[in-house]
This record gives C-alpha cells, structure tokens and sequence, in this order.
C-alpha cells in the first residue's frame, strides 16, 4: 500500500497543520506541527482519526501590518525551526549558540569516518560546549546511537544539566549512589548501558574490574572522556594506581575502531611524555609513536588534536586570520589578566606557642617512629603533615584534625600508610576526584590521646580574630574588595575551616555581605543550589555584595563567573594547578570584569606558606605569565619539596632558624630537580602549542560555515532589532542598560503590560512569579549570561518563546491582542524608484543523509526573502541582497488602508505567475545545500570520502509556501497619481 501522503506534505489534522515526517508508515503518520518543534510531533492513525491534504492558506490582503512587519515575521520565522537545512543538522535544534571558534572541533570531526578528537582548548574556552556541539551533531546525523560521558562524581549532574539544557540530550546518572536504583529496573540479564542509551559514568565507579567489563561489552558507540589527562598514565606508572585502571578502562573502549571518542581536557601534558603519547594512541594508535617533528607527524596530529589560547580566539574571522574584512569577526570577552596580590599575616603569641608545640610532638613522633619500622614511621609523618597543615588552616580544623584517629593508622604496612595518608593531605593535580579531600585529616594515633587533647583544647580557645590574626587580614582585605564593588570566593583546604570562616564573616566585624559556605557536606546539585540561593538573596543591583567560602570541591568543574569575580586563596594548596582551577571558576568567558583579582593569604612565620608561595606558586604563575597557558607542575617533584619543607620544620627544633631551610640539602635538591623537570614540561607544552597547533580547518572554511549559518538562521544584529521592536510593540517597557555596542547593547524589559498570550508563553521560562510582579527582564548582547537573564541569539528561551508568540499572532487573524507581526503590507517609500514586491517564502527540503547504519530521510525547512520589481507577469527578479535590504526600508508616508487592501488584492491574485521562479529558486538552494553537505564532510582520504557522502541527496518540496507578501511604492510628489497609475498597471 503506497503511502497517501508523502514526506514534507501538509496534512490537516487535529484542527490544525502538520508536516508528514520520514518516519510515516502506511497506517501511521509522524507528524510535526507547522512552525512547531520537535518536541510537538504527535503520530496519528489515519483509519482513526480524520486526516486531510491541507495546503498553506494565502496572506489576506486585509491583513496589513507596517514596515516592520516583514522583518518581524521572517525572524520569528527563523527562531522557530528546529530542523534547518544545512549541514549542521543540531544547531538549530540546541539551545546554545556556539562561538565561531568553537565550530572547529565540530568541522573536524565530520571529515572522519570515526570521530577521533582531543580537545585541549584552555581553561575557560567552552571544551564542554565544543563536545556537546559535536555529540548532538553525530547523534542528529545518526552516526551515533549512544553517548557515555565518563567524568568525575562531583561534575555528573553539571555535565547533566548541560546536555539537557543546552543540547536537548536526557542523560542518566550512572552513579555509584544510584546504580542499584537502576539497576533494579532491569530485566533479566539486560544491561543498563542497553537500556539507557545516553548516560554519564562516574569514571572512578566504572573503572573496578566488576563493572568495567559490562561497560565495555554495552558501551555506546559515542564516548566523551572528560578530564582525559587523568585517565592515562606514564609507562613508569604502578599497574594498582587508579590512573592506570582508568587507562585500562579507556584502552579496552578505544579499542573499537568504529567508536567516536572525544577526550577533553585543558593539560593534555602532565609532566610526562609518555602520558601524552599515551593518551594520543587513545585517539589514533598511531599518534602513540608517530614522529610528531616530521611533517607527516604533524599532519598526523592535526587532524585529531585542536589546542588553542586564549589569545588565539580573543579575536577571531579577522583580517588578522586571512579574511578578506572584519564582516565576520567575532570577539570573545575574556579577562584580560589576573591581578595577584599575595597579602602576609603573623602568628600571635598564644597561635605561635601552640604550632611550636605542635612542631616538637610531631618531629618527637616521627624521629621516634622513625627508629621503630617503615610503617610507623610512615603513619607517623602522615599524622605530622595533617598536623601542621590543619593548624595552619584555622583553630578549628586544628581542633578536628587533633582529636580525629588518622586515616593512615590503620594500615598494615607502609605502603598501605601511604595510600591512605597522601590524598588527604597532599594537592595532587591527578587526584581520583575532588569529593572526600575536604574532610579535615587525623592526626591521632594510639598512643597520643591525651597529649593531642591537650593541644586540641588549646586551639578550640584561639577562634576569633584576637588571637587568629589569619582571620582578621582575611576581613581586612575582603573589605576592600567588596568596596571596590567585588565579590570574592575565599578557598578553604578543610571543611571546618571554611565552616568556621563563614560564621566568623556573619559575625559583628565580619564582613556587610551575604555570605555562605560550600563544602563536601553537600551533594553537587545541592552545593548549585546553594549558590543560586546566595546570589538570589543578594540581589542584582549595583550594591549587592556576596562573598562565598568554599573548599575545593568547587576548584573544578563547577562555573561561578556570573556570580563572582575575585579569588581569595585562604590556605596555600602544596600544588599549584589548585589555585589555576580555582582561580579558573571565574576566569573564564562570561566573566563581566576585565580583570580578576587573586589574593593569596600567607603566614610570614609558621615555617611553611612562604616557601610554598616562593618555590611554587610563583613560579607557575610565571610560567603561565610566558606561555599564556599553565603547565602542571610533576606531583612528585611538588610534593618533593614540600616533603623537605615539613622534614626540615620537623628536624630543625624548636630554635632552629627558617632561613637554613634554603641551604638544606634536601630542599636544595628537591628543588632543582623541580626547576628542570618543570622547565622541561614547560618548553615541551611550548612547543606543542606552536607546533601542533590546531592546522587542519583554516579560518576561511570556518568563516564560510558561519555565513551560511547566520545567512539561514539569522545572526546576533538582526536578533536585537526582532526583540526590541516585538517587545515595544507588544507594549512592554524597555530601559537601555550600559553603552550601545554595534548591535544595540543590554537592556531590561517589563512585560506586565503586554497581551496575556506572551505573559502566558514566558511564564514557564522566567517563572511566574516574575511575571505576575512584572520583574525587569535582562536581555544581554554577549551568549554568557547568569540564570535568570536572557541572551539576544535565536536560541535563548525567552527570545523562543517570544518568536513563537509573534509567528501564532500573524498566523491568526481573529486574533484580538496586538500582533507586531502580520503576512501582508503597503509600504510608500522613497528606498523604491518602482513598484517592488517582497516575498517570505518557506522551503521544506527532502534530505537523503548516509550515516553507519544506512541513510537517513529527514525534512527540513528554510525560509527566503525574494522581490521582483513590477507585475507578476513581467517580473524583474532582483539579487537577494537587495530583496534582504527591502526590510530596512522606511515609510515616507502613510498608505491608505482601503487602496493598500486593493493593491494587496491584485497582487495576491497574480502570485501564480511567479510559481515556476520559485519552484527554480528552490531547486537551486537545493543544490547549493547538497554542495555545502558534502563540503563540510569533505574527508581526508578519497576512500573516506566515498563512504561519508555516498547516497547523499537533497530536493525541494514543490510548491513552496508563500508565507507574506509586501508592496513597496516609490514616494512621488502627486502622491494620489501615481498609487492610481500603479493600482492600473496591476
């Protein structure tokens, strides 16, 4: 049985038009509503429910609107599809709206047969939005049927909330706290990976042989590897460390040579060649021993790794990259620098005599252990660094640290010692994850309960800035920040500490903000919350101030530029990549400041701060200073001079001198084998970023992507103009925020005054709260904007929502409300020296896609401005340019209503002359659109190529929709004349 209705034809049904999907059967009808979305389509039952061909009603000629209405229509329009024509087939579907140089990932990937993508962009540049854009792409096109994002517990629910929100892509959990939640929904013998097909993996739950072989045998045939740097290790790496079980995990998922991989990471080098060419031979086997000096290498290289500074996409499609002018060009704000200021404090007496005591008990300990056994001796120094490292934190983490059994005691031998006691009381960069490092380390063993209790009551009486004078320099320099209109988030090493530092700030003589703190204590959704709720009460206006405690379960992942944009590093991390990820909370695009302050607190006194601040914090700054990027420092050569820190406080006696730590042997040379192996690290990066640095899609392809993207889609310029004039003339308020940029600046509108359909149609998205008390909306230029704001690009909600109300308003004629928007309109003009007619004309185009699993039908749909000047008939067709330009014409004067019905009338009925052009039109947008398909899937080998574009087709839909007609008269002095002579020549 043939099917009654074909693909892309309209059918009525349900009292209102459809579009009939690919995916129809004989006795069933997929079908999306016309102008609606994918979330709308519905399948029908022609045997049960009434079904009719429907076709596109023709404009009224009494339905004239004013010179905006073209423009308004044809927008609205625009906004609205969800399923675009050209090559790209999610961006118009995605509710993000990526920057140009963020399309690069994405135009490599669809020139491989198997997308294979390391994407080491730095921090702040949007890695996560560039794996998403290609994720939705590949699973749009059907070249992907799954996706598994591997990342760390605590960044699950933001990578969720991401490809929800912005990609449209419901993910699950897969959590060690919710596996036996889903898995009790299986049947039997059903994998959960089979199940759910898009899910996100805690990588440190899948890595345990238990679950990593049911991972691999069910894995999607789409993997993003986010973190990727801590998911290899080098070759000299033990085969127990959970690096390595992570690369196990990894070398058994990439060993599918027809499963996408796309790893993510900003340092790609840890210090280690070895673990970059590992992680290279992830993504090509090849790449782990490929000559990267030869030509062929980089070659190699280029086309699966993309490495870019901020620097390199501050200013991009300029003159500057090889295009012929700046029509293009895109700027991306970013900071322009980090302002450090590191601010000292001392000891007071009482605090001073307390970490002596400490000091002596701790080196006590370990010399005595010492002369015992390796595994005490080891359980010993764990105890000791807890020790030093929680009383020079704060009174309170102290007192918890002094009187909590240590982690590392119960170990039975030292190497057990070791495994227990070093994450909690050393910064590695390469740490399993974040969550749990926050918890204030032990320091009690089984002998020392009542010394350590001792010490422990005296620190309990040290709280307040009397004797803390860390807390009161703290006070001091947040003031100040909070003066200069700032609001900072101060990092804690330890849970007590910033417990304790947020009460204080709360406290007469803290600080005039709202403060709260953020710890381990919650769950990553409920820290987000937590922050929403911080930012909430203190308001948006000029004055509001907040001021954050955090420890470092938020130094990744989590983005809080919107909020916040000043860093005050409370405790000294012994590894400098922290303070880069937790200054990169802020720094990062979106961030509103030019310039971000860092202020690094230490104690000139207490023996360790000072060194750590000379011999690593600074230097990494200064590497990051040459470079423009950061360079992890080697966690054993970091932690080997820390090591030689604490040995020598240790061993030194209480009257020791601190200045000796420099000519102490083991400092001495802990740091030099620091320096080289840093330095080293550092010229290896500098060389990979100029060397290999991305080559393989040059500026111009991407600047002629992103002209046919704005081309049908509609760029940032014409977004601005669709909002304003809809809000104002749907009478909302609207007051301009801040200087005009080149198109148009911020500004805020109130929307209680407008029609109910809007209020209605905005309500879900803002809240109806903010409706119904008429709360200003804030509309911004720039696509980074806080929750709660609305951004000026085509797929923000607000400006959704708001397309969508304008297109139903011009589609209904019995509509009562105000309709800036409608099909028809008489316009005199001076921009005319003849009569000319514009027409919006929709396309819907069958497209032909080849994917793995064979080629894929689907219908999308494009929208046009054609004008031709005089009668249907002897229609002089005009350059789309100058049709385009028609919608910037102004009104001379006023038409009359009746002779605009009239001319409306005549035009109207003449329109079937014209029907062959556009069927012509339509067949050569068709083939410019089966030009640009294969164009972007361009391969990187002939035989690739064939398998990427075999079978690929593209053909319009006849007829096309005329959606609205204009009539544009030249302005001539006997104005009543000439509309007579021209209404004959009709």
């Amino acid at each position: 049985m043939a099917l009654a209705y074909s693909a892309g034809s309209l059918v009525a049904a349900r009292s209102r038009e459809w579009v009939v999907l690919p995916e129809s059967k004989p006795d069933l009808l997929v079908l999306r509503p016309l102008g609606g979305s994918d979330d709308d389509i519905a399948a029908v039952f022609p045997a049960f429910e009434k079904v009719k061909a429907a076709e596109f009603a023709a404009p009224e000629p009494s339905d004239l609107g004013d010179q905006r209405a073209a423009g308004l229509l044809r927008t609205a329009l625009r906004i609205g599809f969800r399923s675009g024509a050209g090559p790209f087939r999610s961006l118009a579907g995605i509710a993000v709206e990526p920057r140009a140089y963020q399309l690069v990932p994405l135009l490599m990937a669809l020139r491989q047969k198997t997308a294979r993508i390391l994407i080491s962009d730095d921090v702040g540049i949007g890695k996560t939005i560039e794996a998403g854009l290609i994720a939705s792409e590949l699973l749009a096109q059907g070249e992907a049927t799954g996706l598994a994002v591997l990342c760390s517990p605590a960044l699950a629910e933001q990578w969720q909330q991401e490809l929800r929100t912005k990609f449209g892509i419901d993910a699950e959990l897969v959590l060690s706290s919710t596996v036996s939640r889903l898995e009790r929904g299986l049947d039997l013998g059903q994998s959960l990976f089979d199940k759910y097909p898009h899910v996100i993996v805690s990588t440190d739950f899948i890595k345990s042989t238990r679950h990593r072989d049911d991972f691999v045998r069910h894995c999607p045939d789409l993997v993003i590897v986010d973190e990727a740097h801590t998911c290899v290790a080098a070759d000299d790496t033990s085969t127990g460390s959970q690096n390595q079980l992570r690369y196990e995990l990894l070398r058994r998922v990439a060993e599918d040579e027809t499963r996408h991989l796309l790893l993510v990471t900003a340092t790609p080098h840890s210090g280690k060649e070895s673990a970059f060419r590992n992680l290279l031979g992830l993504v090509k086997p090849e790449l782990a021993s490929a000559s990267l000096e030869s030509e062929a290498g980089r070659k190699l290289l280029a086309q699966h790794f993309v490495a870019r500074k901020r620097a390199d996409v501050r200013q991009y499609l300029t003159q500057g990259d090889g295009l012929e002018d700046d029509s293009l060009a895109e700027r991306t704000v970013f900071p322009s620098d980090r302002y450090f200021k590191d601010e000292t404090y001392k000891l007071s007496p009482a605090y001073r005599a307390l970490l002596d005591d400490a000091i002596e008990y701790a080196g006590e300990r370990v010399r005595a252990a010492g002369s015992q056994n390796r595994r005490d001796a080891r359980i010993a120094w764990w105890s000791a660094i807890a020790l030093l490292r929680s009383l020079v934190s704060s009174p309170r983490a102290a007192a918890q640290t002094l009187t909590t059994r240590s982690a590392a005691a119960i170990a039975r031998s030292a190497e057990e010692a070791d495994r227990f006691g070093a994450p909690l009381n050393s910064d590695s960069a390469d740490s399993d994850a974040l969550e749990g490092m926050d918890v204030a380390p032990g320091a009690e063993t089984e002998d020392a309960g009542a010394r350590l209790a001792e010490l422990a009551a005296r620190a309990a009486e040290l709280a307040g800035t009397e004797h803390d004078l860390k807390l009161k320099a703290l006070i001091k320099h947040l003031k100040a920040l909070l003066a200069d209109g700032y609001n900072p988030i101060v990092f804690c090493r330890y849970i007590p500490t910033a417990e304790y530092v947020a009460e204080k700030l709360k406290e007469k003589g803290g600080v005039r903000a709202e403060v709260e703190a953020v710890t381990g204590t919650l769950s990553p959704q409920q820290r987000i919350e937590k922050i929403d709720k911080l930012a909430e009460k203190a308001g948006n206006g000029p004055a509001a101030r907040r001021v954050l405690v955090a420890t470092d379960c938020l130094s990744e992942g989590v983005n809080l530029q919107h909020y916040f944009d000043a860093v005050v590093h409370y405790d000294l991390a012994w590894n400098p990549t922290r303070h880069d990820q937790r200054e990169g909370r802020v720094d990062r695009y979106g961030q509103k400041r030019d310039e971000v302050r860092v202020i690094t607190l230490y104690g000139a006194d207490n023996g360790i701060d000072g060194k750590v601040l000379e011999v690593l914090i600074k230097k990494h700054r200064q590497i990051k200073k040459d470079l423009g990027i950061s360079v992890s420092v080697p966690d054993e050569m970091s932690t080997g001079v820390t090591d030689a820190i604490v040995e020598w406080l240790l061993m030194r006696g209480r009257d020791g001198e601190q200045e000796a730590l420099f000519g102490a042997d083991a400092f001495t040379t802990a740091t030099a084998k620091l320096d080289t192996d840093w330095n080293s690290a550092a010229e290896r990066e500098k060389a990979s970023r100029s060397r290999f640095a991305q080559r393989s899609i040059h500026p111009q392809e991407v600047a002629r992507e992103v002209a046919a993207i704005r081309d049908a889609l509609g760029g940032a310029g014409e977004i601005d103009t669709f909002v304003r004039e809809s809000l104002g003339a749907l009478s909302a308020v609207i007051r301009p925020v801040g200087p005009s940029g080149p198109t148009g600046g911020n500004f805020t509108a109130q929307v209680g005054g407008t029609p109910a359909g809007l209020r209605d149609a905005l309500a879900p998205v803002i809240g109806a709260e903010a409706v119904e008390k008429d709360r200003p909306i804030s509309f911004h230029a720039d696509p980074a904007v806080a929750r709660g704001e609305a951004a000026l690009v085509r797929t923000d909600p607000v400006v959704a929502a708001l397309a969508a109300h304008v297109l139903n308003a011009a589609l209904d004629t019995q509509a009562d409300e105000a309709r800036p928007a409608r099909r028809c309109g008489v316009i005199t003009t001076e921009a005319v020296g003849t009569r000319t007619t514009l027409l919006l004309v929709r396309y819907r185009f069958h497209l032909t896609l080849p994917s793995r699993s064979g080629n894929k039908q689907q219908v999308a749909e494009d929208a046009r401005l054609v004008a031709f000047q005089g009668s249907p008939k002897n229609a002089v067709w005009l350059p789309e340019e100058q049709a385009v330009a028609l919608l910037n014409a102004t009104a001379s004067e006023n038409t009359d209503p009746h002779f605009g019905e009239r001319t409306m009338t005549r035009i109207l009925g003449q329109l079937g002359d014209v029907k062959m052009h556009l069927e012509e039109y339509g067949d050569g947008l068709a083939a410019a659109l089966d030009a640009s398909h294969r164009r972007v899937r361009e391969a990187t080998t002939r035989s690739e190529l064939r398998q990427i574009v075999r079978g690929l087709s593209v053909k319009a839909q006849k007829p096309a929709d005329i959606l609205g007609a204009y009539v544009y008269l030249p302005a001539a002095p006997a104005a009543a004349g000439a509309r007579s002579t021209d209404g004959a020549s009709a």
